[in-house]
């Protein structure tokens, strides 16, 4: 078997897909996209096709090492996004010329289902108490929440009000047992990093994440005397590399590797081995489409150390279109009591709606994310 073509689909509502052909007829898909920058990767994807016709799609490993040490330049998160959505779809590949899900060839399954969580409230959440409750309604067991909107290297202790009074009121609305995750999305530098930590300490989080931004991770040491939570951090992070330096500092209790930018299935899943030899927890990161989610939870039934899995179902970045569209069967993310069973299909366990991808790509979209001020005019995180 030899890969002939790779096709691209910009789809929204901020997503790209890839879909790697064969002389036998066979194809697998992958989801390779930085979001706001999906043009970007496409093109980064196409640079890489020179490495990828005419060969054996088994070669997996192999080919992981060619794209990332054929160039003289590696890592990144172009690059690897790219690397990442042929890996998938190589995985995809090799499942479906032998009729198994990626799992089988991961070493098996380690559990029977995976639990997931849902996003509430949105870039400037507002009503997230009601929204929490109608989600433990809907059997989701945890939720997680942006802590902020703008904020200033050092803010007024209004802000951190604002925050405490909107984890209050989820808290209020599902209980002492619900699993509550406040994202700071690297919008809290850190003096009020340390200050919202410490006022959030009292709600029992199941975690907070990304207290600072990850190329100020020296910082998070010091986050982390300030609250007995668990942190998170990992999302802007692209190979093993990158995450060597932050296990070996010991300042992180959970790792987030995105499958759609950390290198792929290959990728990641030596990036949780390696947190589960420093003791850490890994909750994949995954705000994006179905092949993202599907390749997510083929890592997390063969891994031990994952303990949850993010998915964007209901997210408010699914304008117009989500998670399940362009999916033929929608029901194998079928969630019940908070968790999602394993995929049984081959491959990467879903089969995409090709008519319909082909549809949507022909109107495409440029999403970016936006772009905001603090009082003064600076730009402020997003």
């Amino acid at each position: 078997m030899k890969i002939t073509k790779l096709e691209l689909f910009q789809i929204p509502p901020r997503w790209l897909f890839l879909k790697l052909s064969t002389d036998e007829g066979l194809a697998g898909w992958g989801e390779p996209v930085v979001e706001g920058r999906a043009a970007t990767v496409a093109a980064a994807v196409r640079e890489l096709e020179g490495y990828l016709i005419g060969r054996d799609p088994n070669q997996i490993e192999d080919i992981w090492q060619v794209l990332y040490r054929g160039g003289f330049y590696r890592g990144g998160p172009i690059l690897m996004s790219a690397i990442a959505g042929i890996d998938q779809a190589l995985w995809d590949l090799k499942g479906r010329r032998y009729g198994l899900p990626v799992y089988e060839f991961l070493g098996g399954a380690v559990r029977s289902r995976v639990r997931v969580y849902a996003w509430i409230g949105g870039d400037r959440p507002s009503e997230v108490g009601t929204a929490a409750k109608e989600k433990a309604e809907l059997g989701f067991t945890a939720v997680k929440m942006n802590a902020s909107e703008e904020m200033h290297y050092i803010d007024s202790h209004a802000k951190v009000d604002a925050i405490v009074s909107r984890v209050a009121a989820v808290r209020e609305a599902v209980g002492k047992d619900f699993g509550i995750a406040v994202d700071f999305h690297g919008r809290i530098h850190k003096s009020m990093a340390k200050i919202v930590a410490r006022a959030l300490d009292a709600f029992h989080l199941m975690f907070i994440e990304e207290p600072v931004l990850p190329e100020n991770q020296e910082a998070l040491r010091e986050v982390a005397r300030y609250t007995s939570v668990p942190i998170a951090t990992g999302e802007r992070m692209f190979s093993r590399w990158d995450f060597k330096h932050l296990l070996a500092d010991g300042c992180v209790d959970i790792i987030q590797p995105d499958l759609s930018h950390a290198g792929g299935i290959s990728e990641v899943r030596k990036i949780a081995a390696m947190a589960e030899a420093y003791d850490v927890a890994v909750a994949p990161h995954c705000p994006l489409g179905p092949l993202a989610l599907a390749s997510s939870l083929q890592v997390d039934a063969a891994t031990p150390n994952v303990f949850i899995q993010e998915q964007s179902l209901g997210i408010h970045y699914n304008q117009g279109n989500d998670l399940l569209d362009y999916l033929k069967d929608p029901s194998v993310f079928r969630y019940h009591e908070g968790y999602v069973d394993l995929p049984r299909q081959s491959g990467l366990g879903v089969d995409i709606d090709e008519e319909r991808v082909r549809e949507a790509a022909a109107a495409g979209h440029d999403w970016k994310n936006p772009v905001w001020r603090n009082a003064d005019g600076t730009v402020a995180e997003w």
